[in-house]
């Protein structure tokens, strides 16, 4: 679509999808709510002042990076090792953005940029499996807004509830990050790599973390992706 094309579209067009968009990711946006609060009440427990821990969720916008990054800060670990591990954490973003790259390419760079932005696994899972012909820019840029905001206003009432209610985390808030993601992963599962990477990576991830191998998470993800890449050699 040229630029002239997307200048002149008019309002209807733009605002039917984009709430259309806002209304499909409600209700992920509702099962990170716990989430939301435990990062909130993390930043805080971290030694984040209020300000810190909203600017964080504003600013980086990806939960399980930055629950990763306050445990670490909370333990006193290094900037390095910090970095590395959400780095390793939020790797999929790449392979999210190369699924999106057809659909996104015709757009002016302030919209690659935008949605680059607000893609998390929630928006992935709304907009991932859509053609580029079906790809709609303002459904997702209702969706990954919607989302963003929320995600703000979730951090709030963690910072907020910090203050009144110590550890959160004893709660089993952060079971609510083991949900969201099966609710991602198991709508996905629909052919044979897929299902190779998710029965290699739930008993491995059970076993490291049981047994408290260092770099589990990193161990766990590069074995499921292989699984998945031998089991997808000689597929179409």
């Amino acid at each position: 679509m040229t630029h002239l094309s997307i200048l002149t579209e008019p309002p209807v067009s733009r605002l039917r999808p984009a709430l259309q968009g806002a209304a499909a990711i409600l209700p992920l946006c509702l099962a990170v709510l716990p989430w939301g609060i435990l990062a909130g009440s993390m930043a805080i427990q971290s030694g984040l002042t209020a300000a810190q821990g909203l600017g964080m969720s504003a600013i980086v916008f990806a939960g399980a990076s930055q629950l990763v990054a306050m445990g670490m800060i909370k333990g006193g670990a290094g900037l390095l090792a910090i970095l590395v591990s959400t780095f390793f954490v939020t790797a999929q973003h790449f392979l999210y953005g190369l699924r999106l790259r057809e659909s996104v390419a015709p757009l002016p760079l302030r919209w690659r940029l935008l949605l680059g932005f607000l893609l998390t696994d929630e928006l992935f899972a709304l907009t991932g499996n859509q053609a580029p012909a079906r790809f709609n820019r303002w459904y997702a840029l209702g969706a990954g807004l919607t989302f963003y905001l929320s995600w703000i206003f979730f951090t709030l009432l963690g910072v907020l509830a910090a203050g009144s209610a110590e550890d959160l985390d004893r709660y089993g808030l952060d079971f609510s990050i083991a949900a969201t993601f099966i609710a991602i992963v198991v709508p996905m599962i629909r052919s044979l790599p897929v299902l190779a990477c998710v029965l290699t990576a739930l008993p491995l991830s059970v076993a490291l973390h049981y047994f408290q191998v260092p770099g589990a998470l990193i161990i766990t993800t590069v074995a499921a992706m292989g699984a998945g890449l031998l089991c997808s050699k000689g597929r179409p």
